[in-house]
């Protein structure tokens, strides 16, 4: 797969996530009632659930997209981590 089609897949799983909570009228009503909480209590936690599911997915995809366009503009796979600190105690 490239690193485009990666990049879409990446933002088919992460729509759902945005639009739903921004859909007001999909759960702007009480019933049905789940374990005594209405339905906009229990559809928002439901709806935290679903985001960090489909989240984990689209960040590992996004992490192979990066990857494959490092590569492609001659870079290596990974960024080059942090530098140790530069020792800056004094002597006595």
């Amino acid at each position: 797969m490239t690193s485009r089609g990666r990049w879409l897949l990446v933002a088919v799983f992460l729509t759902p996530a945005v639009v739903l909570p921004l859909w007001v009228s999909l759960y702007d009503r009480e019933d049905p009632v789940l374990l005594g909480f209405p339905f906009f209590y229990w559809f928002q936690i439901l709806l935290i659930v679903v985001a960090v599911v489909l989240t984990v997915p689209a960040y590992l995809l996004s992490r192979g997209a990066e990857r494959i366009d490092r590569v492609r503009h001659g870079l290596p796979p990974e960024p080059a981590g942090p530098t140790a600190p530069a020792d800056t105690t004094e002597g006595d």
